[in-house]
């Protein structure tokens, strides 16, 4: 027992490190008593729980440095902190790794082991995984709260171009933005239904016409409606890229590109008809202006900028990159063998259908798709064998890499729609502390929070920040940090 006025801290020696090492401490995350040991922990010293060891010398400041609160009696160390994601770290000083239990949240996780001061290179390689998808959905769901920010604020700065131009940008692009944009959005999709209908319509002989030179060529009614859509097509584009604010992006965009190949054809046809006459031959024009107007079908991948199901199937093909390489192996692989074998099965027939096995190729693909024109069939029992084994295995190949396809589409889906109800839920609390506490308050006055940020600068960071489970550092410079008590949504 220590007298009145002795020191509690353990006795140390010269150099200000304790005489026994093996000593041990307890510390106390968020209610959780663990026993640690100085052994094990000196393995790293460069963490919070190593610099506990040795902090117990430098007296109460360096102690409350360090943790929460501190019992000189018990030795017992209290921290409040996440007691599931501490278990986790611990294993460091046992295992050498850390693996992230199910259902924390990695960000969080991430925040922990900072604190700590553990580095993340000691993470599994299997949860640096989950690290890295949380982080890009918050830089996702932060991209698009900053979007939406930027089209509510006007800067009085700019001058009226500057803002004519944003004006326009929200009508063609952002149909949510407003009545008229959604408006021209429904006219858009319109005008790529009726332009593809009409083209459709064109190839009918009975709606086609016979000009002087004996040839079938459009109604003029068709054609005046296809000028008419393009005359709209031609108009969007060019204001879309007059109002975009990255020039080079918009033109390199997949989908700008879509719409560029959706008009030129139409263009580049005119001027083959009516000038191009003269510098070659009229069969060579004829030939270059239908070899254009067949890529008029370009138009109805147009129908992408106003789907969102169509927008989450591409994506979705391009993450199911590696499974589609997959199911074009498993087909190149059986079309090869199978047509080999059906080439030399079917030489003993006399009138044989299996000229060659370049020429088997076709008969291949036909049998292990399922299609089976039967333009080309097999005679000898052999043969038949053997295409029986061929289709059987085109089914089998072809329904593997089905289901992690759909497993693609299905999780990037959902995906989306978590994003876009996580990002108006920050707008919405974004909405409720600019309010100072008003939860009535309405999109006008965000907006007028947002014009007004301008001339208070308070005002503008406390839209910005959102005090809130969900709050995403990349909006703001600030440095916050959570409690034990928070959780990531």
């Amino acid at each position: 027992i220590k007298m009145a006025g002795e020191s509690t801290f353990p006795d140390v020696d010269s150099n200000g490190s304790e005489k026994n090492e093996d000593v041990e401490i307890i510390v106390n995350v968020g209610g959780v008593r663990q026993v640690l040991y100085g052994e094990n922990l000196n393995r790293y010293p460069e963490t919070r729980l190593a610099e506990l060891i040795n902090c117990l010398s430098g007296g109460y400041d360096t102690i409350f440095s360090l943790c929460d609160d501190y019992d000189p009696g018990k030795r017992e160390f209290y921290f409040d902190r996440d007691p599931d994601a501490f278990k986790c770290i611990i294993d460091i000083y046992y295992f050498g790794e850390i693996h992230m239990k199910k259902g924390i949240c990695p960000i969080c996780f991430k925040n922990e082991m900072e604190f700590w001061k553990v580095d993340l290179k000691f993470l599994d390689d299997c949860c640096k995984t989950h690290l890295s998808e949380k982080k890009e959905e918050l830089e996702e769901i932060a991209r698009r709260v900053q979007l939406i920010l930027d089209d509510l604020g006007m800067d009085a700065s700019e001058n009226r171009w500057k803002r004519y131009q944003k004006c326009i940008w929200k009508l063609m692009e952002k149909p949510e933005s407003s009545y008229s944009a959604r408006v021209i959005a429904v006219l858009s999709f319109l005008f790529i239904l009726i332009s593809s209908v009409v083209m459709c319509l064109g190839t009918i002989p009975e709606l086609q016409i016979v000009d002087s030179e004996g040839n079938h060529v459009e109604h003029p009614m068709l054609d005046n409606i296809e000028t008419a859509c393009i005359g709209w097509f031609t108009l969007e584009y060019v204001l879309r890229l007059i109002s975009s604010p990255n020039k080079l992006r918009f033109v390199i965009s997949f989908m700008n590109i879509i719409d560029a190949f959706a008009i030129l054809p139409f263009y580049v046809s005119l001027v083959l008809t009516h000038l191009g006459a003269r510098m070659m031959e009229l069969t060579n024009v004829q030939q270059a202006v239908q070899a254009l107007r067949i890529m008029r079908i370009a138009r109805i991948f147009k129908l992408a900028r106003h789907s969102s199901g169509l927008q989450t199937l591409t994506y979705a093909l391009k993450r199911s990159f590696k499974e589609l390489g997959l199911l074009l192996m498993y087909l190149a692989v059986g079309i090869f063998v199978f047509s080999a074998l059906g080439y030399t099965m079917e030489q003993s027939h006399p009138e044989t259908l299996f000229k060659s096995i370049p020429q088997s190729f076709w008969w291949a693909i036909i049998t292990m798709t399922t299609v089976g024109y039967g333009d080309i069939y097999p005679k000898t029992t052999l043969g038949k064998l053997n295409a029986a084994v061929s289709f059987l295995c085109g089914v089998i190949a072809i329904a593997l890499p089905i289901h992690p396809i759909i497993n693609n589409f299905v999780r990037y889906y959902n995906k989306q729609r978590v994003l876009e109800t996580a990002a108006k839920h920050e707008l919405e609390l974004m909405e409720l502390y600019s309010g100072e506490g008003k939860i009535g308050s309405s999109k006008n006055e965000l907006e007028d929070l947002m014009r007004e940020g301008k001339e208070h600068p308070s005002w503008s960071r406390q839209l910005k920040v959102s005090h809130s489970d969900t709050f995403i550092h990349l909006l703001s410079d600030e440095k916050h940090y959570r409690t034990r008590l928070q959780s990531c949504k």
